[in-house]
């Protein structure tokens, strides 16, 4: 998988050369067109070094043509993600000093349309409607062959290892995309796709169900809004916690049994007001500051579960290890979803879930470097969303 990502970095940057090889299918191999018949230069935002969203430019790049196994999409709407995006263009952990070279194109969960197929992949698929998942893997480690993709040994992203979609096209493994029902928007689909996933497996880590008891730390929040969501769809009893003198009014709409400030001293009481004696069944903490987790920790139930699927502020977090023995209890990491949890979260749009439309925040995407600092300052709420213009 390293050699194949080293393929993708030298068959990209070629991309954005004045003058470019493009691909001759070998004798008997048919190169399928999109419906316009055209290839040509398209759009992108790209980036040319790390710094603030102000280095974020439009640009043109060089034709995209999909290889053995892949689609191309044309993009409508692409997710703007704290730390596949804003921390790597910023040049910060985890992924910066992954990006193959510049100039690089951020963007990975996305939404479109299907207009090119490379060799082996199926032709119906031109002219569909799909999201598209941003995980790469190998499909040959020992975690690939459990079905456990998103600890791949060689574990990639579509914006980070290889070019992305903050583009008018974009090209991904067919088993990264998802066929979209026609009542679901491009801003829902892409929002979907960012965060389904990774919120369906914590709920699923958390044996989340009906009835369970369930505080969501950053409810207001792209992640914590899509977890506390999901987990009211399932039968949930669902507590929400943000900053709300900071945003007031950010969980408006959301299924929350309750709603209840980070910053407040008596945290651990208003929790205990909600859950009783028992507690709480299940946290989903994808801020990991110490201040609020000192503040839950002691409302964990019995057999209780914290899923972590993020840290944002980097901070050290000291802990005992005696209660999670003494009480039967559990910390968990969830880093992705993976493409069983992928499968599984269509059907649950299927089934009718969607993420509140007050949670989902699309923008234009000359807009970009504003979105950017929504997300990065804390503003924003739910999902910020990028609409590819022409």
């Amino acid at each position: 998988m390293v050699a194949q990502f080293r393929e993708y970095e030298r068959s990209y940057r070629c991309l954005w050369r004045h003058t470019i090889q493009r691909h001759h299918p070998a004798d008997g191999e048919r190169r399928r067109r999109p419906a316009n018949g055209r290839y040509g230069p398209v759009k992108a935002l790209v980036i040319e070094e790390f710094g603030g969203p102000e280095v974020i430019h439009l640009a043109e790049m060089a034709d995209l043509e999909p290889g053995p196994g892949e689609v191309r999409v044309r993009v409508s709407t692409v997710v703007v993600g704290r730390t596949k995006d804003i921390a790597t263009r910023a040049g910060r952990p985890p992924f910066a000093g992954q990006v193959p070279g510049f100039p690089h194109v951020l963007g990975s969960e996305h939404a479109g349309v299907v207009d090119a197929v490379g060799p082996g992949a199926d032709p119906a698929l031109i002219g569909r409607r799909v999201a598209v998942s941003a995980v790469l893997s190998c499909g040959n480690c020992r975690a690939c062959q459990g079905h456990r993709e998103e600890a791949c040994s060689s574990f990639g992203l579509i914006g980070v290892h290889r070019q992305g979609s903050y583009a008018h096209l974009c090209v991904a493994p067919q088993s990264n995309v998802s066929l979209l029902p026609d009542d679901v928007p491009f801003a829902q689909a892409a929002a979907l796709a960012g965060n389904g996933p990774v919120a369906r497996a914590q709920l699923d880590a958390g044996h989340v169900g009906p009835g369970s008891n369930v505080l969501v730390i950053g409810a207001a929040g792209s992640l914590g809004a899509t977890a506390a969501s999901l987990a009211g769809f399932r039968g949930a009893h669902v507590i929400g916690v943000d900053r709300l003198a900071v945003k007031p009014g950010c969980m408006d709409g959301l299924p929350l049994r309750a709603v209840l400030d980070g910053d407040a001293e008596d945290l651990a009481g208003a929790i205990r007001e909600m859950t009783g004696d028992w507690g709480v069944d299940c946290v989903i903490d994808n801020l990991g500051i110490p201040a609020v987790w000192h503040k839950y920790r002691e409302t964990l139930a019995d057999m209780g579960r914290i899923i972590v699927s993020g840290a944002i502020s980097h901070e050290p977090l000291p802990m005992s290890l005696l209660p999670f023995y003494l009480h039967s209890q559990s910390l968990i990491g969830i880093r992705t979803g993976n493409r069983t949890e992928i499968t599984a979260l269509w059907r649950d749009v299927a089934d009718g879930f969607r993420i509140p439309e007050a949670f989902v925040d699309p923008r234009p995407w000359e807009t970009v470097g504003d979105a950017h600092r929504a997300v990065e300052e804390g503003v924003s709420r739910g999902q910020a969303v990028l609409e590819v213009g022409d």
